[in-house]
C-alpha cells in the first residue's frame, strides 16, 4: 500500500495562538514594572480593572426601589409602578433612565479614570455593572447605541468613553452596538459649569441620525448609553433625534447618576 499523506494542518489557527501567547506574555510583563491596582485606592491586586474588597463596599449602587421612569432612587419602597414628582412633572423623552451607581467621589475616579486617562480597560467592569442596573431593558431591546462625540473632540479625545462602555455592555449582552447610527453634528461647549437651561440650549439640535442609522432603527427599541446622567439635557436631545428617526423606544442607561440623595 502507498503511503497516504496527512492533511497539512491550517497555519491560521498556530498563529491566532502564537498572537495570543505573545499578548500574554507582554500584558504579564507589564504586569511586572506596573502591578495592577486598585482602581480607587492604588492597593495592589491580583487582577486587572478592580476594586479592592474597601473600595467596592463604599460603590453607592443603585438598587430598588427606585421611579419607573428616572430611575430615581426612593428612601422606602412605595409598592410597584410609583413614579417620582419630577417623572410626572416634567416627563422625559426617553422612556426610562437607569444607572448603575451615584455619582460619588469613587464613582468620579472610576468615570475620570475611563474618559480622561486612557483606563479603556475599566470599560468590561463598569458595563458588566450596566447591564445589571439595566433590569432587562438591555436584554429587551433590538440594539445598543452610544452618545457619540463631536468628530473634532473624537479627535482631540482619542476615544468615546460612551462607545467603549456600549461596546463592553455589547459583548456581555449579545446585542449588536452601532457606533455611527447617531452623530453628533453640532459643535457644542463642554456641559460642565452650566445650568439647567443652558445645557438644555447648548445640545438642542446636535443630534442627528444617519440615513443607514435611520433605515436600520426605524420601529426599533433602542439603549442609549452615556457615562454620567446630570441634567439629563444631552440625553434628552439625542433621544428626540432618535424618535424623530422612527425608534419606538429608547432606555437611557448611564454609569453614574449625580443626585444628592434618595428622595
Amino acid at each position: 500500500m502507498g503511503e497516504i499523506d496527512a492533511d497539512p494542518l491550517p497555519a491560521v489557527p498556530f498563529r491566532l495562538a502564537a498572537v495570543r501567547r505573545l499578548r500574554a506574555l507582554a500584558g504579564a510583563a507589564l504586569d511586572t514594572v506596573y502591578p495592577p491596582a486598585c482602581v480607587g485606592c492604588g492597593v495592589l491586586l491580583g487582577s486587572k480593572a478592580s476594586l479592592c474588597p474597601h473600595c467596592w463596599s463604599k460603590l453607592a449602587l443603585i438598587e430598588r426601589p427606585y421611579c419607573e421612569v428616572l430611575g430615581t432612587p426612593f428612601s422606602h419602597d412605595l409598592g410597584p409602578g410609583i413614579l417620582s414628582a419630577d417623572a410626572i412633572a416634567n416627563p422625559p423623552p426617553f422612556d426610562r433612565l437607569r444607572s448603575a451607581a451615584l455619582y460619588d467621589d469613587l464613582a468620579r475616579i472610576l468615570v475620570q479614570s475611563l474618559k480622561y486617562r486612557d483606563r479603556t480597560d475599566l470599560a468590561p467592569m463598569m458595563g458588566g455593572w450596566m447591564l445589571r442596573a439595566g433590569d432587562g431593558s438591555v436584554q429587551a431591546a433590538d440594539v445598543i447605541l452610544p452618545v457619540p462625540l463631536h468628530r473634532f473632540r473624537l479627535i482631540w479625545r482619542k476615544f468615546n468613553q460612551a462607545s467603549e462602555l456600549a461596546r463592553a455592555i455589547g459583548r456581555l449582552s449579545g446585542k449588536p452596538v452601532l457606533v455611527e447610527a447617531l452623530r453628533r453634528t453640532k459643535r457644542t461647549r463642554r456641559q460642565v459649569g452650566l445650568g439647567q437651561r443652558a445645557r438644555e440650549e447648548n445640545v438642542r439640535g446636535a443630534f442627528t441620525v444617519t440615513p443607514a442609522g435611520r433605515e436600520a432603527l426605524f420601529g426599533r427599541r433602542v439603549v442609549l448609553v452615556d457615562d454620567v446622567y446630570t441634567t439629563g439635557a444631552t440625553v434628552a436631545a439625542a433621544t428626540r433625534a432618535l424618535k424623530r428617526a422612527g425608534v419606538s423606544d429608547v432606555t437611557v442607561l448611564t454609569f453614574a447618576r449625580a443626585l444628592a440623595g434618595p428622595i
